[in-house]
């Protein structure tokens, strides 16, 4: 877990962080910390707050209170400027890929260069090609998105995403919605760029079997507290019924299947709802 003092061996340490939105609160006194060159994991069921924990950590909102350090910066007291540079060290890859449509695979992938670099154009090309090859698709090049599969459209994000080779990447449910064979060959792709490229990827997903397969280290979140944390052997040995009930997918557990409501007798008889 996070310490008080700063270790240099995480790339993101996050301590006591608390995050409420409305009257509900999201994380209370939330710990992680996060290893230089891993792969972590973030999971839990839905509506835990994974995707906003990706957002703290981005610094798209802040903290209500707690420290979060990225690359040792604390994100409450960055500047806008700072935040920006600091943003150049990451990649995100988003849930549904988040390609222009109206631009061929090339330009998508060449867009953050264009944007933060003045490389010229002929070393702009050079990275494009040898990221979309990274991912299996230089010969994709001038395809648009449309006429691309769901597992193409995640990996020529994924190209896109390392184009500025960052120091940390970022993947929003990246198996969500894929087919077998193309949810095999994103697993493989997270884990040897990160291993080839020396990166540092924090994946959120509730897809267990996938995870288990390409992480170093996983946190299983709810009701805003980290309650489980380990490797995905340490994981699945655990006695724990809330781990138990997730790991395994069981109906029956500490995770109610009823969203609460009023008695339901009470309910059907027509009296008020509450």
């Amino acid at each position: 877990m996070a310490s008080a003092e700063r270790d240099d061996n995480n790339a993101v340490e996050i301590t006591g962080l608390r995050y409420r939105v409305g009257e509900k609160a999201i994380f209370d006194r939330l710990n992680i910390s996060i290893q230089r060159g891993k792969v972590t994991a973030i999971m839990g069921p839905s509506g835990t707050g994974k995707t906003t924990l990706l957002r703290i950590m981005t610094g798209q909102v802040l903290a209500d209170r707690g420290r979060v350090l990225v690359e040792g910066k604390n994100m409450a007291r960055l500047t806008g400027d700072e935040l920006y540079e600091l943003r150049k060290q990451m990649g995100f890859l988003f849930q549904n890929g988040a390609l222009f449509t109206d631009s061929t695979v090339y330009e998508n992938v060449a867009f953050p260069l264009r944007e933060h670099t003045r490389l010229p154009e002929s070393l702009i090309r050079h990275i494009v090609l040898m990221k979309l090859q990274a991912v299996g698709l230089r010969g994709a090049a001038d395809l648009m998105p449309g006429e691309l599969s769901g597992g193409m459209a995640r990996r020529v994000a994924l190209a896109r995403a390392i184009a500025m080779d960052p120091k940390i990447i970022f993947y929003d449910e990246p198996f969500a919605g894929l087919d077998p064979i193309s949810m095999g060959v994103i697993v493989r792709l997270i884990r040897r760029l990160n291993d080839s490229l020396g990166l540092t990827s924090i994946i959120v997903s509730h897809d267990v079997d996938e995870v288990s397969t390409v992480s170093d280290q996983s946190y299983l979140i709810s009701n805003g507290k980290v309650v489980a944390y380990g490797t995905p052997r340490e994981l699945e040995q655990n006695k724990s019924a809330w781990v138990r009930q997730f790991m395994k997918g069981l109906a029956d557990g500490p995770v109610p299947f009823h969203y609460p409501a009023p008695d339901y007798a009470a309910q059907l008889l027509g009296e008020e709802r509450n």
